[in-house]
Parts: C-alpha cells; structure tokens; sequence
C-alpha cells in the first residue's frame, strides 16, 4: 500500500481496532467510544475486510485476537501514538479556555488525601476542564495507561508499564491512626496487642506493614478492612481500633476533628514512593505536561505543620 492508498484507509476505524484488542468485547469498547454495539459490530466487519483476517474470534463471553491481529496492534500501536503526539503538539493550551477532559488514576489514600487541593488549583485555572478520577493500583497502571483510561496514574508502583514515564512524588511516611482517649504514645506492645482497621483495595488482610513487622518477629490483628480511607473517621472514633495509614491520609483525616488523633509508628518503616506514570505519547502534550506540572506541585509538597 502506498500513500495514496491511506486515503481509504479510515482512522476511526484503526482505533475502534485498538480498543478492542483491548476490550475483548463488543460492548465494553462501545462504551468506551460513545458508540453503540451495532456501530461497533459493523466496525469489525470492515476492519476484518480490511486486513483480509477475522481477527477477533469468539470464546465463551470473549472475542480472542487471532495471531494476525496481535502482530498488527504490535505495528500499529507506536504509529498511533506518534500521530496522537504530533497532533496534540500543534495545539497550543490555554487553561482559562481548554475544555479538555482529563483522565487521572488515583490510588484511593492519594484521591482522599492529597486530590482536594489538586483539584482546587485545577479548578481556580482552568475552569472549563473536566477531570474524570479512576481508581488504579500497581495492578491496574499498566493496563489503563495503555487502554487510554488514563493519561496519568499516581499510585505506589517502581514498575513502569511499556512506553510510559515515570516520576517521584513524595516518600511514604506513616501515622497510626487513633480513637481512644488514653494518654501516652503507644509502644510496640500496644500496637500488636491492639485490633487493626486496614483500608485494602482487594479485600486483603495484610498489607507492606505486616513485612515490617515480620522483620522483627511481631503480628498484628486485623479485625476489619474497607475498602476506603473516607470511612475511617466514624469508625474509629471512640473504639480501641487502629489504622495505619499514610501521613497525608492521616493528616485529612484528622483535620477539624476532635476524635482522632495520630502517632508515629512504635517500629522502623520500609519506605516505598508515591510515584506519577504517564504514557510517553503524552509526554510533549501541552495539555497533559501541565496537567502533570499541577500534580507534581500540590501531591509532592509538605504536609502542614511539617
């Protein structure tokens, strides 16, 4: 095929083919696209026609890519990418007049402790935008970054997914959070004799301070996990539970009440990072570096009173 021959060629459908092979299901990619099923559907047709191959092949609830469809995502995707790229540097970013969306990943202690400030400043300059919030976890980065579910996750990850960048925001520091009304800092005694709350985002028992506290032959007792730092609060207050927790969660959560209050940890800290990944196609996108350039302000700077 020569150049003139792209002329027939229809990008909507080169992306329709990107979201699926991601998807794996007919619906779920029209959801993504804003189109309905039958679009899509007829989409495929023509996307098989094109390429002289089914492509995708149904296996129980799922379309599975054939060979052939693999080996072309593998060409495609960095052909995509470099024309997204080359069209968002040739516009120019006013955030008093953008009315972009802008889709971030946020792991839930980050949207609870350290978004509302973020979104705030994003709000005082660019009052049009829209910002669409998922939840991500190291688990879910890779995938959603490169789905285009998201154009920026902060979570605690090192691992970059392909063709991503990635940032440090912040060292984790954190507090174990207290409703009682007892004097003193707690010991370490205190602290394993205790029940824990643990926020989990799968359910889980356990978490990176279980292999903190391994480290020095102790255990706690987790009698209770939710799935979000918001309920904390109300759940603490006046019980003998305790939570750890990051400091900025801590600090929001303690922030105007008179029921909680938090301690330093009664034992040493394996420190992991708070980290911002984004996709490298995004990387020279006037929109997305300033976005980037807010999250990198607010999410790494002190905490108050530190």
């Amino acid at each position: 095929m020569n150049r003139n021959d792209l002329r027939r060629v229809d990008m909507n459908l080169l992306v329709i083919f990107e979201t699926l092979m991601f998807e794996k299901n007919l619906t779920r990619a029209g959801e993504k696209l804003f189109l309905g099923q039958p679009a899509v559907s007829a989409s495929l047709a023509k996307l098989r026609d094109l390429f002289d191959d089914p492509l995708l092949v149904r296996n129980g609830r799922v379309l599975e890519p054939t060979q052939r469809a693999l080996q072309i995502l593998k060409e495609l995707q960095p052909a995509m990418d470099t024309i997204s790229g080359a069209v968002s540097r040739a516009k120019d970013f006013d955030p008093a007049t953008s009315r972009d969306v802008f889709r971030i990943g946020l792991s839930d202690d980050a949207e609870f402790g350290l978004f509302p400030p973020l979104l705030k400043q994003i709000r005082e300059e660019a009052q049009n935008v829209v910002v669409v919030v998922r939840r991500v976890n190291f688990l879910l980065m890779s995938s959603m970054l490169a789905s285009g579910e998201i154009s920026v996750g902060i979570s605690y990850t090192t691992e970059l997914p392909a063709n991503a960048k990635r940032k440090k925001l912040r060292d984790l520091s954190v507090k174990i959070l207290r409703g009682d009304n007892r004097p003193g800092a707690l010991t370490l005694d205190d602290y394993c004799e205790r029940p824990h709350a643990l926020v989990s985002f799968s359910g889980d028992l356990t978490g990176a301070i279980d292999n903190d506290l391994a480290r020095i032959g102790r255990s706690r007792r987790v009698v209770l996990a939710v799935p979000q730092f918001a309920g904390l609060r109300a759940l603490l207050a006046g019980t003998d539970l305790l939570a750890t927790v990051p400091d900025y969660a801590a600090c929001a959560l303690i922030e105007g009440s008179s029921q909680l209050r938090a301690d330093d940890p009664p034992f040493d800290i394996n420190l992991s990072e708070l980290s911002m990944v984004w996709n490298g196609v995004n990387d020279n996108d006037p929109a997305e570096r300033w976005l980037r350039s807010r999250i990198a302000q607010h999410m790494s700077a002190p905490l108050p009173g530190h």
